[in-house]
């Protein structure tokens, strides 16, 4: 798949913009605080239905303005769909093929997007929250039911919560509805960690044979499921339940003097070993560089073997800060197959082939030429 066409009106720093692109790597080049990853934002935002650099979507529009809107023209096997994001300050507003979608998670999935910069290398050594963020984000591309698990999930949740807080000032003593907000708030977990096994499962295969490579056959990397209550993968969902009830039932009374909710997929992370050590402990920034690119990478192709294309790399000024190796391999993997997006100051420093065959453009304050 691929952008044939970007047009955004009120965004960020774009009053107006109508560009085409092709179906190959595009660089954008300018200083900085001029729009480059702005751009990048915008396709991002067109395809997730939200940013990765803010959870406030008015900071998306023109500080002047009262809404922005982003459209693309999406080829897809040979058919191309137009989509619409309309962003107000009252909320969002999303379009397929001019059709007004009843929900975002219904949405989300019309175009697939990787996006790689300098805070996703903080994807290995940052928080657990990084890891579920990424997680829930490139799942929810290919399924849109664990979109809704996890809209759900985290509804219950926040009742859940609310009820406990209650319960910890002594405004409520009725346990009987804190066991409803239990109960379904376990249905809807089993299923995100089931789902999730699956995908680590998948990630990891794909990981392992690209960071190999990367390694020069030197490492091997593994990538673990870190979950808050003990279940496994081979456990099915039955079994499943049992657990997280038997958890809660033997911490209802800490979790009461907590006032919140200490188990469940919001409190899950992720744990990667290179040879079987830690790298978030004991791994070397290069070792964590590259295990963050490779599973960048193995985003690719498993999204690629899920849907049947190659989702759109976006590259958010990620180059000067891989090695001349670890460059040239992210280069090579994607040429001639990912229609990519790539920001920077400058490309002088970047000797490769797929760079001589990319489209330039140069963005000025909001403008791109």
């Amino acid at each position: 798949m691929h952008i044939k066409q970007l047009d955004l009106k009120n965004f960020r720093n774009y009053n107006q913009l109508s560009i085409p692109f092709e179906n190959k790597v595009n660089v954008i080049i300018g200083e900085n605080a001029q729009g480059k990853t702005n751009l990048l934002e915008a396709i991002y935002v067109l395809a997730m239905a939200k940013s990765h650099r803010t959870s406030n979507d008015k900071e998306l529009i023109h500080w002047d303005k009262d809404y922005a809107k982003i459209e693309g023209w999406v080829e897809k096997k040979n058919n191309t769909i137009p989509l619409e994001l309309l962003i107000t300050k009252k909320g969002k507003k999303a379009k397929c093929n001019h059709l007004e979608q009843v929900r975002l998670s219904k949405y989300i999935g019309n175009i697939n997007v990787v996006m790689f910069a300098p805070e996703d290398l903080n994807l290995v050594k940052g928080s657990p929250g990084i890891r579920r963020r990424f997680i829930d984000m490139e799942i929810g591309q290919v399924s849109p039911v664990y979109l809704n698990n996890i809209s759900l999930y985290q509804k219950v949740l926040h009742q859940r919560n609310q009820y406990l807080k209650l319960l910890q000032s002594k405004k409520q003593t009725d346990m009987t509805m804190l066991d409803i907000y239990t109960e379904q708030l376990i249905e809807f977990a089993v299923k995100i960690i089931k789902k999730r096994f699956e995908f680590l499962h998948l990630l990891q295969e794909w990981a392992k044979t690209i960071h190999f490579s990367i390694s020069r056959g030197l490492e091997n990397l593994q990538i673990y499921y870190k979950p808050s209550v003990d279940v496994s993968e081979e456990d099915d969902l039955s079994k499943m339940i049992n657990k997280y009830q038997d958890k809660f039932i033997n911490q209802k009374q800490k979790e009461i003097e907590r006032g919140m909710t200490l188990f469940g997929p919001h409190r899950d992370d992720l744990l990667f070993e290179i040879n079987g050590r830690d790298v978030q402990t004991f791994g070397s920034q290069g070792q964590q560089r590259t295990t963050a690119l490779s599973v960048k990478l193995a985003e690719i192709e498993l999204i690629n073997s899920e849907i049947g294309e190659f989702p759109i790399l976006l590259l958010d000024d990620v180059l000067s800060e891989l090695d001349d190796y670890r460059q040239s391999h992210l280069l090579s993997t994607i040429q001639g197959k990912v229609q990519t997006f790539v920001t920077t100051t400058n490309i002088d420093g970047i000797h490769h082939e797929t760079l001589t065959k990319a489209s330039i453009f140069q963005v000025n304050n909001g403008n791109l030429i």
